[in-house]
């Protein structure tokens, strides 16, 4: 039988559109890791918020694997990657409301994808101590 795709970037891709149809701002809780492309200035605490409203982004793509665009971050245009194994959740700005996940482990296909493009060394202290870390929830308001 074949494997089941992810769920997670359909729900992604929905609760983006009802944002936006509602005229909420879009924001994505990331958990940055080797695979992670984005500014490493604004990441606290190993995780990054990031607005994905179209306003702030260009060449937005939210597929299967990935989500990918373009920001500005102190006026200075960026590529963003960010694989979907990285999302912890998706969320309205303005009220909250939204979905969260669970981490995942990075799938072998996705985990080749991306090597080399963070720029960042992830020593075997890190992978350890980011694997025994039970996943939770921050409120983000």
């Amino acid at each position: 039988m074949a494997e089941l795709s992810s769920t997670k970037p359909y729900l992604l891709r929905a609760i983006h559109e009802w944002c936006v149809d509602s005229g909420y701002t879009p924001h994505l809780l990331v958990a940055v890791d080797s695979h992670t492309r984005v500014p490493m200035a604004y990441v606290k605490n190993g995780e990054i918020v990031l607005n994905i409203n179209y306003t702030a982004t260009k060449e937005l793509l939210i597929d299967n694997e990935a989500i990918s665009f373009s920001a500005r971050f102190g006026g200075v245009s960026q590529n963003l990657y960010v694989p979907m194994h990285a999302v912890k959740g998706i969320f309205a700005r303005e009220n909250g409301q939204g979905m969260f996940f669970e981490i995942e482990e990075p799938s072998l296909a996705s985990a080749g994808k991306n090597d080399g493009l963070t720029g960042q060394d992830v020593t075997s202290e890190d992978k350890t101590s980011t694997k025994s870390k039970k996943p939770t929830l921050t409120i983000v308001k």
